[in-house]
């Protein structure tokens, strides 16, 4: 019996990382499709999201569509359509190579609800901290990833509300 209460603790402790999870929302005082109308191109996320210089995709709002962040600074992000609801104001893709961003098996939804006059965005992603082993680098574990990931929807959140509401 000690031999395999050792063992269940031994596959306890061996259990890798946890799939983490973000939501960030924003209010918009702006309707749902003038919102929806500035992030609908998956590839034109440059023209609202600050972090990003420019981007090209292989085929547009198709799902399977593979779009290429060029960041300002240098550094590249690979990620690939995977669902597209223009009349829901929704798309989903993948990060391929999340490049300097310290995540693996990043997926993420982004949406736009109209809530009376205005409109709510929503952008939530889930992911692995960027090294898997027990014991990663500062710069890999759960709260660098956590930290990376909100600081993107917080800055390009922030700055599509800027930029529809005219503010």
């Amino acid at each position: 019996m000690p031999l395999a209460a050792l063992g269940t603790a031994l596959d306890a402790a061996a259990h890798g990382p946890t799939r983490q999870k973000v939501t960030e929302t924003i209010e918009i005082a702006a309707p749902a499709a003038k919102v929806w109308g500035q992030i609908k191109d998956y590839a034109a996320l440059e023209s609202w999201h600050p972090a990003v210089e420019s981007s090209e995709t292989s085929d547009g709002n198709n799902p399977g569509s593979v779009r290429t962040l060029h960041l300002k600074g240098g550094a590249t992000i690979v990620e690939s359509l995977k669902k597209y609801d223009a009349d829901g104001m929704s798309y989903a893709y993948k990060m391929e190579d999340p490049g300097p961003v310290p995540v693996t098996n990043y997926s993420s939804t982004i949406s736009v609800k109209g809530k009376g006059d205005g409109s709510v965005v929503t952008w939530r992603g889930a992911f692995y901290r960027g090294d898997p082993n027990n014991n990663p680098p500062p710069e890999r574990n759960d709260e660098a990833a956590i930290q990376a990931v909100t600081g993107i929807y917080k800055a390009g959140l922030g700055n599509l509300k800027t930029l529809v509401e005219g503010k």
